[in-house]
């Protein structure tokens, strides 16, 4: 479904990503591990046409470098951002319908589902976006861009500043959207949140993979997890 190989990246002068080679099947959960700064969040930027690329993303078969930021979303590739951006005049039900996109194949999620999958998101309802808690905008996000009806969706950091109970609800809505047949390309500090959910792993370091891999074969690698991942 998403294939890259020997992606560059470039933030003005700054070159970001060296070569990365990566892989998402149709319904997998991979996950993008690796300390701060190594190019995680920037992969799933150049694959929604938000920094300088080259080389090659292609999305079922479509090549998307090159393609203006705006259409990629149109072609099902859905985005997640770690800076939870909401309308926060808009209520929580506006910022729902904003997501939805208008695609012509068969939608999988429908506002009823998002309510009840986060029951808070039904009492905030008519509530507007921008006096919701941290989490309750975590939600939301990931909400708004379900209503887009992605095949896959890329989600950066979902978990972080969460309380335990909001994480394992995220888990919960991750399990689902895999089980719904939607691939999922999630970037996670938490390495225990991605052993528990990806089918696959890469760590990334200095712009490029180190490592990929199941999440047995990481627990068993003890010196990737000490060069590339612990503190």
């Amino acid at each position: 479904m998403l294939e890259i190989k020997e992606l560059h990246a470039f933030y003005d002068k700054s070159h970001i990503l060296h070569g990365m080679n990566l892989q998402v099947a149709k319904g997998e959960i991979v996950s993008l591990l690796g300390r701060n700064g190594v190019g995680r969040s920037t992969t799933i930027k150049a694959v929604m046409g938000q920094v300088r690329a080259e080389g090659s993303i292609l999305f079922n078969g479509r090549q998307l470098i090159g393609l203006k930021p705006h259409r990629i979303p149109l072609l099902g590739v859905g985005y997640v951002p770690e800076n939870r951006d909401i309308f926060p005049s808009l209520t929580v039900r506006q910022n729902l319908l904003l997501g939805v996109k208008g695609r012509t194949q068969s939608q999988r999620w429908s506002m009823e589902d998002m309510f009840t999958l986060f029951p808070v998101l039904r009492t905030r309802a008519d509530t507007p976006a921008g006096v919701m808690s941290g989490g309750e905008q975590q939600m939301l996000t990931l909400c708004r861009t379900l209503m887009g009806d992605p095949e896959l969706i890329m989600i950066d950091e979902p978990t972080e500043g969460l309380a335990p109970k909001i994480v394992e609800q995220v888990g919960r809505l991750l399990d689902e959207i895999k089980n719904r047949g939607v691939s999922i390309l999630l970037v996670e500090q938490k390495l225990s949140i991605a052993l528990q959910i990806s089918q696959r792993l890469y760590v990334v370091g200095h712009g490029k993979v180190v490592f990929e891999g199941t999440p047995k074969q990481l627990l068993d690698n003890a010196s990737v997890r000490k060069e590339w991942l612990e503190v």
